[in-house]
């Protein structure tokens, strides 16, 4: 027995007291992914260059202090910027160009509205246009909007309703009156948006003129001429009403598409006695009935949906399970503001780490596979989530009592060679 292995054996059980103990100060510590000390004995050659079978160890080593990328808990915030990879990733970070990644994803908006982290390093993804577009182009630091969503005009208004087939055509056919119920059969409202954001009121008239054949009225606002007929709009083109004609089995055939609709602001504001609204006149937009049936039942609208809306402002955000960063406005629009990516390792335990919940990448990492989350191999993110430590505290102590028995035997070797050394001595 040499005073080799006993040396060999309080550094490795030292080492492992070491490992254990940063695996247990580190358990609170988002993101944080465990180590685990991984030894191998030591022979020595003998001077031929050869190990005969009968030759002893000489001890042990460290062979690498290796890294568990295990899926830590998931647990609830009130943050919505605290965001949780489930599955494979890393969130790609960038320090004035030096990029790094982490699975810590407690961010918040900086000053100039960056999203970054505690140590104000920039999280890159791909940015958003004004539209809400996302831009696929390569990885950038992510800054989300804050500023006042400016009103958009609708441009397109899309309307499915029922009409009742069993409803009778009057005879004779009575004129038009928006003001009186009994020129028609039925009605329902929208509002639309002017250039300014303004909100208007869309009223759709519906009179039966035949078995399978409606005539469609509209105002604005109300706006009506003394004998109740519409100021200011225009359907089609044209002054009358819009037809509609739909076939045996209730689907629409005419019109075959949307049609054009025009309203002129100034013309409605004057009815009314009131100023100008200020906003661009006409107020053109697209109509369409496309998904309208007649059948045998009830009236009924299955659809109303329009593109326009009023000024907002941001109200909070929201982030999809594909890293697409949704800004809430006031004005109840939702619009992209950006994109989160991940990137991925063939091998994360090659990861150089940089403390900080920080790793680079290395030649026995690979390079990283950057892409959306629940693209590839990549998981998917949850926001107002955060990702816990994956140590396991009670095997932690488990291990630390177990280190610390194999510190003290090998302590008791290096004992026992020195007990057998001062026999030979006083011989």
């Amino acid at each position: 027995m040499g005073f080799q292995h006993g040396l060999s054996g309080l550094k490795a059980a030292s080492t492992k007291l070491e490992v254990v103990g940063n695996n247990i100060a580190n358990v609170n510590v988002v993101g944080f992914k465990q180590s685990q000390a991984q030894f191998s004995d030591v022979f020595a050659n003998s001077l031929g260059g050869a190990s005969g079978s009968n030759h002893v160890g000489i001890g042990t080593r460290v062979s690498t202090i290796a890294q568990e990328f295990s899926q830590g808990n998931i647990t609830m915030s009130n943050n919505p910027l605290d965001i949780a990879i489930a599955g494979k990733g890393f969130f790609r970070m960038n320090d004035n160009g030096a990029i790094s990644y982490t699975r810590n994803g407690q961010f918040q908006l900086d000053k100039d509205g960056f999203l970054v982290n505690a140590d104000n390093i920039n999280v890159t993804g791909y940015p958003a246009n004004a539209n809400g577009q996302i831009i696929t182009t390569a990885p950038a630091n992510l800054q989300l909007s804050t500023a006042e969503l400016t009103p958009q005009a609708t441009q397109n208004f899309g309307l499915g309703i029922n009409l009742d087939s069993r409803t009778d055509v009057p005879a004779p056919l009575p004129a038009f009156d928006a003001t009186n119920p009994a020129t028609y059969a039925n009605s329902t409202s929208g509002a639309i948006y002017d250039s300014l954001g303004n909100s208007h009121t869309l009223t759709l008239y519906f009179q039966k003129t035949a078995p399978a054949q409606w005539g469609v009225f509209a105002t604005v606002n109300g706006a009506v001429d003394g004998a109740g007929q519409p100021v200011g709009v225009t359907l089609d083109n044209g002054a009358g009403p819009l037809a509609l004609t739909f076939d045996s089995n209730g689907a629409l055939t005419a019109p075959a598409g949307p049609i054009d609709a025009e309203i002129d602001l100034g013309a409605v504001a004057a009815n009314l006695g009131i100023a100008d609204w200020g906003a661009t006149s006409p107020l053109e937009f697209s109509f369409d009935l496309a998904s309208s049936t007649q059948f045998g039942s009830q009236f009924g609208v299955n659809r109303m949906s329009q593109d326009g809306f009023t000024s907002g402002r941001l109200a909070g955000f929201s982030v999809g399970d594909d890293g697409v960063i949704q800004g809430n406005y006031t004005n109840g629009v939702n619009r992209a503001l950006g994109q989160i990516v991940l990137a991925n390792f063939a091998n994360p335990n090659g990861l150089r780490p940089l403390g900080r919940n920080q790793w680079v990448e290395t030649g026995e990492s690979g390079l990283p596979l950057v892409g959306v989350p629940l693209s590839g191999t990549l998981g998917a993110l949850q926001s107002a989530a955060i990702e816990e430590s994956n140590v396991d505290l009670t095997n932690e102590l488990v291990s630390l009592i177990t280190a610390q028995r194999v510190y003290q035997a090998n302590a008791k070797t290096i004992q026992t060679q020195d007990t057998v050394l001062q026999t030979l001595v006083n011989i």
